[in-house]
């Protein structure tokens, strides 16, 4: 009997498929249960927040001079009289319809809100994520590459810069001197008011739209204002990216095949571009996601600064003046895109990593 015969060892040819399909849709549904799950605690968690916090819903939207037939009506209208577990499920009930209830601050649905804010601060930070990986990377590569030369260690030294630094202070200062003193940028806002009613929104990135209607003019002036607070953003995204690249680089650089390579005559930048850094690829695309989640979070700063109006600044003035429809939406928004960007990074790892499909076949 031929050895590649599949009734050998006494098994149908379907068998194997039927058991890799059914391996898949097992991994499949534990993915599903565990992202359920990690949402289900993040609105737990951002209810039981909101429900803790001193400050009154109703006066929230009534004010302290409301009668109290008036605080009455609206304490009934708002669900608060029922028990906390049955408002803990008309809140996911709303939740999974993408309702969040009326922004205090603006009076509009706070999904309209966020639509409206999200775009500047997805082009701040996407500027800011491409500043720091063009930089952050080869940066780290070439620090793994010159250890304990000048060279590294100013390079660590930006990075110690970017991660203590406050943003809020280097876009003080940044503003003091590019914008003020040598007049080189824009300054705070997104554009200037005699280009905002140029610009044609198509997709609400003010770069993207101004190229695409090739309105050349109103492109450099967004891009004069992007450029410095996309940089200071960028600034500790660069060195998150960089110090991790460094640490994964020198320990590929000890390992023998590099040796190996190095000792059959391969040039030392061969050595560590086209080999080493290969096997740090997936590891470094997981940092910069992350890094890209993480910058995405920490605009607010920034976005207050240059008075950006994006996202960051949407959530400053929400907290402040106790808007916790607009708080709970944007920290759920927070907690999807990191949720989202850690599936992506391991579907990455399970594409690119052979070691990881070995370990789960």
């Amino acid at each position: 009997m031929s050895q590649l015969d599949p009734t050998a060892a006494g098994m149908s040819p379907a068998e194997p498929l039927w058991l890799r399909l059914r391996e898949s849709a097992a991994r499949l549904g534990k993915l599903l249960v565990s992202v359920f799950c990690t949402l289900l605690g993040l609105a737990a968690l951002t209810f039981f927040i909101g429900r803790l916090l001193p400050i009154d819903p109703v006066v929230s939207v009534l004010g302290d001079n409301a009668s109290q037939e008036a605080y009455q009506k609206m304490y009934h209208l708002l669900g608060l009289d029922k028990p906390l577990w049955e408002q803990f499920l008309m809140y996911l009930k709303n939740v999974a319809m993408l309702d969040f209830g009326n922004a205090l601050t603006t009076g509009n649905p706070v999904t309209t809100d966020i639509a409206r804010v999200f775009p500047a601060t997805l082009e701040l930070a996407t500027l800011a994520a491409l500043i720091a990986t063009c930089l952050g990377i080869p940066a780290g590569v070439l620090s793994a590459m010159y250890r304990n030369t000048w060279f590294d260690h100013c390079i660590r030294f930006i990075g110690l810069l970017g991660h203590s630094a406050p943003n809020f202070w280097l876009g003080l200062m940044g503003l003091v001197l590019f914008y003020a003193g040598l007049g080189w940028i824009g300054g705070p806002g997104r554009i200037d008011f005699m280009y905002e009613f140029d610009v044609q929104k198509v997709t609400g990135f003010y770069l993207i739209d101004t190229a695409l209607t090739g309105n050349w003019e109103a492109f450099r002036n967004v891009f004069s204002h992007l450029i410095l607070p996309a940089s200071i953003l960028g600034l500790s995204g660069l060195s998150y990216i960089s110090r991790m690249t460094r640490s994964f680089m020198i320990e590929q650089l000890g390992q023998e095949y590099v040796i190996t390579a190095r000792v059959k005559g391969l040039s030392w930048a061969r050595s560590v571009w086209i080999h080493a850094f290969r096997n740090v690829a997936v590891q470094v695309v997981t940092v910069v996601a992350l890094s890209y989640a993480f910058l995405l979070e920490g605009a607010v700063l920034t976005e207050t600064v240059f008075a950006w109006p994006g996202f960051g600044r949407y959530l400053t003035n929400a907290m402040l003046a106790g808007d916790m429809n607009a708080v709970v939406g944007c920290s759920l928004l927070i907690g999807v895109i990191f949720v989202a960007l850690n599936l992506i990074c391991d579907l990455l790892y399970r594409i690119f990593d052979p070691r990881t499909r070995q370990e789960q076949s």
